[in-house]
């Protein structure tokens, strides 16, 4: 995420130093303060506490449900002002990395920093995930799985099986915390998923960035952005005049039936964009980049963001 002023990323500044001299002090933080008393009692069956580090909330927010009472999760990047392409480590990270013993990074260049937080605090009996290696999307790829279904799935899955892996008499006890992740407390984002699907199929869409593109792909919307201002967008950088008016076109002769913006970077190209949209009556529907608002869980804050999206284009196309 970007504030209204381009970004251009930063170099990691001295945090990394930083927190590799205080490895061995231990974690703070948690994505739970119930949570936090279960851990601190040591209630599991095992008697182990896995402590898990998260690099974003999104991401935390889905290990911490998974794990219940039998893990203590924090997530570095946990407020919604924050960005986590430059985010620059601070002295409790590298406490909370020190003593973690399962890490969750997104990978595919989105937070680089992580990467170089780990280095600094090696520990060979840590268990890691990389997002991006998981569903095998590369540097250069669009990093943003979290608004890809399936990938989220594909996460579920591998955070449960780390889980086991880490702490096998508590076995039992992760999959049925899996089972009712998947069946209950994600029915009503299934729901939209497979309904928007099903429902609006090839509508074709316009976004303000490559945050979108995997929520259209595993919607079945029809994205007519160009890739180049998506990705511009997304990486701080000036679009270019030629996309612009390409956006400008498909707005005013109705190209578009929804306009779809990241509400937490909405440059001056992306508000003229948002601006123009309503005025040819084109539905807007927003999504952010980070849980919003702060404490929000992925499912609430993702069921919040598809029913947006599924009534703007209701409202567009009248086939509800």
């Amino acid at each position: 995420m970007r504030s209204a002023i381009a970004r251009r990323p930063r170099a990691l500044a001295g945090g990394v130093a930083v927190v590799a001299v205080l490895v061995g002090a231990s974690a703070c933080s948690t994505a739970s303060s119930d949570t936090a008393d279960e851990s601190a009692r040591g209630k599991t069956v095992s008697g182990k506490v896995i402590r898990v580090v998260a690099a974003e909330n999104f991401w935390g927010s889905i290990a911490q449900q998974l794990g219940g009472s039998h893990v203590h999760v924090k997530s570095i990047i946990d407020n919604p002002a924050a960005d986590p392409h430059d985010y620059e480590p601070t002295a409790a990270d590298g406490r909370a990395v020190a003593t973690a013993r399962y890490t969750i990074v997104n990978g595919i260049g989105y937070d680089p920093w992580a990467d170089k937080l780990l280095s600094a605090n090696p520990d060979n009996d840590r268990t890691g995930l990389k997002v991006g290696d998981l569903v095998g999307v590369r540097p250069g790829g669009n990093p943003h799985r979290w608004y890809s279904p399936a990938d989220v799935r594909k996460v579920i899955e591998k955070i449960t099986a780390d889980y086991k892996k880490i702490a096998p008499a508590d076995a039992d006890y992760f999959d049925a915390r899996k089972k009712t992740y998947l069946a209950t407390t994600l029915a009503t984002y299934n729901q939209l998923v497979s309904g928007i699907k099903s429902t609006y199929a090839g509508t074709p869409v316009g976004a303000s960035e490559s945050i979108v593109t995997p929520l259209a792909q595993g919607l079945g919307l029809k994205l007519l952005t160009p890739d180049s201002f998506l990705d511009a967008i997304s990486e701080g950088a000036d679009p270019t005049a030629k996309d612009k008016t390409a956006i400008d076109r498909q707005i005013k002769d109705k190209k578009i039936k929804v306009y779809v913006y990241n509400s937490q970077n909405s440059t001056p190209d992306v508000r003229a964009q948002v601006k123009e949209a309503k005025a040819a009556g084109t539905p807007v529907a927003t999504v952010t980049e980070t849980l919003t608002p702060a404490g929000s869980s992925f499912q609430d804050w993702q069921v919040r963001q598809l029913k947006g999206l599924q009534t703007a284009l209701d409202r567009a196309t009248g086939r509800k």
